[in-house]
């Protein structure tokens, strides 16, 4: 038996199916993929049953107002920034959440403010972010660890700084490793 205190606190989340959909809004979706489904039962197509745990929707505005901004940047400066960041892991080649290097860039994306700081903080800098990599940790071993790259190059100099947060996707919940460090390559 659990107390009302000992229940985990849920944002309030509106209904992921929206009567006007907008190309700016987020769904959210944690749970396990399973079998493709008939194509008697989704009108002749062939798509995965999934079996979901959470699902978290709000829009791109709300995502951006949450993050907790650095003290030292403005607001004018940090939003577009912080969706700039949203919108180039959202895009980045078919995301769908289904694989291991996705599911840490969607974790990072929506749980970890850390990288939007970041990228805030070179942008002011003048430098822009170039690439984003996911890679197998060095610290895999019985748990599947990536390592997320985020990589900015100075706009007049051409100097490029990595940075990467660590992040375990062994189970259904990945979660944080390691925060935002450098990141140098061997």
């Amino acid at each position: 038996m659990t107390a009302p205190g000992d229940r985990p606190v849920r944002p309030p989340v509106r209904p992921p199916v929206r009567p006007a959909p907008r190309p700016t809004d987020v769904d959210v979706i944690i749970g396990v993929r399973g079998p493709i489904a008939p194509p008697e039962l989704c009108n002749g197509l062939m798509v995965p049953i999934v079996v979901f745990d959470q699902i978290y929707s709000f829009d791109v505005d709300a995502l951006i107002q949450s993050i907790p901004r650095p003290e030292q940047i403005p607001a004018e400066q940090f939003g577009p920034t912080a969706e700039e960041l949203f919108m180039r892991i959202m895009q980045m080649a078919d995301n769908a959440g289904a694989t291991d290097e996705h599911r840490a860039l969607n974790y990072l994306a929506v749980r970890y403010p850390a990288i939007y700081a970041m990228a805030a903080e070179r942008h002011a800098q003048n430098a822009s972010l170039t690439a984003v990599d996911v890679r197998p940790s060095r610290l895999s071993g019985v748990r599947k660890v990536v390592d997320v790259i985020f990589s900015y190059t100075h706009r007049n100099t051409d100097v490029t700084e990595k940075f990467f947060g660590r992040v375990d996707v062994t189970a259904e919940f990945p979660f944080l490793v390691t925060r935002m460090s450098p990141f140098y390559d061997r």
